[in-house]
Parts: structure tokens; sequence; C-alpha cells
């Protein structure tokens, strides 16, 4: 199963890709995050191994993230015109992931990330799910990416919000 899903942010590139690199906001875009810990490596960094820890109603899910692409490799100084690029593998029980996220100018006070990802699963129930219910995966992806942008625009964080 393959989606893209995209969003324009209303702040410049060079902020965006500051707070989407930071592991200390992670918890406030990332809806559901219980842990996200490196394993080997620095967070971020190309070849760096994470722990990652979800919890979607009572459903928890833990995988492995490894970090496959970071360019630029210095997010300082990005040139204009240049794209950024992040992307990761991510394995869990039943499921192997590939996401690739660009982020590009879309003006001097605007950023148009875009996602693109790739889904596998295996084992009977996972393979169920993934026909049954492919909508829920790029909806999430989507609600992940609309938080972001509600905390980087203004502040907002899914751990205050009800419901």
């Amino acid at each position: 199963m393959k989606y893209t899903v995209s969003i324009e942010i209303a702040l410049p590139r060079e902020r965006v890709v500051q707070l989407l690199a930071d592991p200390a906001h992670m918890p406030k875009w990332l809806r559901g995050l219980v842990l996200h810990e490196p394993l080997s490596g620095v967070h971020g960094q190309v070849g760096t191994e994470s722990r990652v820890v979800m919890q979607m109603g009572k459903q928890r899910m833990e995988c492995t993230e490894t970090i496959t692409r970071r360019e630029p490799a210095d997010l300082r100084g990005i040139p204009k015109g240049h794209a950024v690029h992040f992307d990761r593998e991510i394995v869990g029980e039943g499921m192997w992931s590939a996401v690739r996220e660009t982020l590009t100018e879309g003006g001097p006070q605007k950023t148009l990330w875009v996602s693109e990802s790739e889904y596998r699963f295996s084992g009977l129930m996972m393979r169920l799910v993934g026909r049954l219910m492919p909508g829920a995966f790029r909806k999430q992806s989507q609600q992940h990416m609309q938080d972001f942008k509600a905390f980087a625009e203004e502040g907002k964080d899914v751990r205050e919000a009800k419901g």
C-alpha cells in the first residue's frame, strides 16, 4: 500500500525543519507517542535506530525506526531552492514501512511538507488490517501533519487537547 499526503505550513522552511528535527518537540505534536528513544546513533542522523512506542486507543504498538536519509546532513544554512529530505524505515510486528518526507519552500514564509508512505504487511491479521483499513493509515498520517502544523504555527500541544 502506498500513499502521499501533504500540508502547507505558514513558517519558513528553516523553522519547520528545526521543529521537526528536535526530539523534545515530538510529544507535543505526534499524537499517541509514548516513547521514542535511540537504541544506537544520534536522534535524526542517518543509521540511527530508535525504539518507538505508540498508543492508539487501547492498541499499543512497538516498532524500530531507522533513519535512512537526511539531506542535507547539516540543517543549518540550507541554500534557497533546495529541498530537505528525511527518510526512515519502520519495522514492527507484521509490518514494514518506508516514509519519505520532503520539505520545500512554498514562499518566503511558507513550507510545503510532502510525505510519501509505503506499507507492507505479513501475517494474516496484519494483512487483513492493511486490506480492510487502508484509509486509516492515510488518515493517521494526515492527522500527524495537521497536529504538527497546529503546534508549529500556534503552539498547540496534542497532550492538552480534549478528546
